[in-house]
């Protein structure tokens, strides 16, 4: 088996402390392939850097036309927010229009991701629901494509179900990577997460962006998801998140997401590009990084620079003090 190579090192007093590996996978829409860094071929989990693919058949369905969704509607349905007051407010108004509420989510329950949600929920003395969840804005998706399709909303979180059947059918589609049991495992949230190569997933979102390959329902689909990510960065994720931030200096040039365990996966439309990479040991600090790398390596102009400037991150101690920085080497360099 091939070893990554080492793409981020994180420092302390001008000594590496740490080294994180990875592989990256740039394509075109035409399938060509841009660049390839480590080891591509190796099936990952994807996880939640997907969820604009999945969140194809609540476009192509006419759900999200049926219940009027706005693109900050359609960006939550891409979501991993933070369990903000409006994250959890947007996707109950989501469901209402369906007729449909948290009761109907079977997405499980925790406390929101972002520290100060938590207190402000805390302190209210409120209790976390499903509409915290940071996959509520997707399961909302599931369930108000289930309601306008007039298909049982039980067990949508099921492998055997329509829903993710209708989920699989678009990602084997866009990706052409064959999503099987054998590399079927259980996401987060409890529905179905499949471990396919990072150079399929690039694959993917070049398509995504370009709609080639896709043809002209897909494609348009696709382009309304992106673009409603890309001007709704904050239903995306949330305050102060990478991926808002990313998406924010980007304006309209950039669709990112994060995924868990290290996996990032995006494109950069106006160059018709799509990538997906993997942090080998999961860590989000080194994947951040990778990914701010990249698109400025990409980029190859001034917002190039910019996002450049945020792959390097001071890392500071309780006092304030810095007292070290996680930057890319190895071919990020």
């Amino acid at each position: 088996m091939m070893v990554n190579p080492v793409l981020v090192e994180v420092t302390r007093a001008n000594v590496i402390e740490s080294r994180h590996r990875g592989a990256i996978s740039v394509f075109d829409g035409d399938g060509t392939e841009v660049m390839t860094v480590g080891d591509v071929a190796r099936p990952v989990f994807p996880r939640s850097a997907v969820k604009s693919i999945q969140a194809l058949p609540l476009i192509e369905s006419g759900a999200a036309d049926a219940y009027e969704f706005s693109r900050a509607d359609i960006a939550l349905a891409c979501a991993s927010h933070s369990g903000e007051a409006a994250h959890a407010d947007r996707a109950a108004s989501m469901l209402a229009k369906a007729g449909l509420s948290a009761h109907d989510l079977e997405c499980g329950t925790h406390w929101p991701t972002r520290q100060e949600a938590t207190i402000e929920l805390a302190r209210s003395g409120g209790q976390p629901r499903a509409l915290h969840n940071n996959c509520s804005g997707k399961h909302s998706g599931f369930v108000c494509t289930c309601r306008h399709m007039g298909i049982d909303l039980r067990g949508y979180v099921k492998a055997g179900h329509k829903s993710q059947e209708m989920v699989r059918e678009a990602m084997e589609a866009v990706t052409g990577a064959a999503h099987g049991e054998d590399s079927c495992g259980t996401d987060g949230c409890s529905i179905p997460t499949y471990a396919v190569p990072l150079s399929n997933l690039a694959k993917g979102f070049a398509r995504m962006a370009t709609g080639q390959g896709l043809g002209q329902r897909r494609a348009k689909a696709a382009s309304r998801i992106f673009e409603a990510c890309m001007a709704e960065p904050f239903y995306v994720a949330g305050t102060e998140r990478f991926d808002t931030k990313l998406m924010t200096l980007g304006a309209g040039r950039i669709f990112v997401k994060v995924g868990a365990e290290g996996v990032y996966c995006g494109a950069l439309p106006e160059l018709g590009l799509g990538f997906a990479l993997k942090c080998d040991d999961g860590a989000v600090r080194a994947a951040e990084t990778m990914v701010a790398a990249l698109i400025a390596r990409l980029s190859k102009d001034a917002l190039g620079e910019e996002v450049g400037a945020l792959s390097h991150q001071v890392m500071k101690n309780w006092n304030g003090i810095e007292v070290g920085i996680v930057r890319p080497a190895g071919e990020l360099a």
